[in-house]
């Protein structure tokens, strides 16, 4: 019983901290503008949409921040030019960061 108590409480304090983490992240990203640059039409329509997977990717590179793949709550992917808000929530952390779509 003892030792399930102990691994409720590191479980627990591990969330706190994943949660702390995630709101510095996030400010550091609400200071930081994400590009992601990609081949499009002349209607500013995307060739490939965008996904949670491609975010990660380009936050990581410019930002050398890791976000865990769970964290972005996108409705759908991105399929045009332009800048977004990303909404991203892990356990009771919300917040969002913005990124731009751009043309190569």
């Amino acid at each position: 019983v003892k030792e399930a108590e102990y691994r409720l409480k590191q479980a627990a304090d591990s969330s706190l901290i994943d949660a702390a983490l995630l709101v510095q992240n996030l400010a550091t990203l609400a200071e930081m503008r994400i590009v992601i640059r990609v081949k499009s039409n002349e209607k500013n329509h995307l060739y490939d949409a965008i996904g949670a997977n491609d975010i990660l990717k380009a936050v990581k590179e410019q930002a050398r921040i890791d976000l865990p793949i769970d964290s972005i709550r996108l409705e759908k992917p991105i399929k045009e030019l332009g800048t977004f808000d990303i909404p991203v929530s892990s356990a009771e952390t919300f917040g969002k960061f913005a990124i731009t779509i751009e043309a190569e």
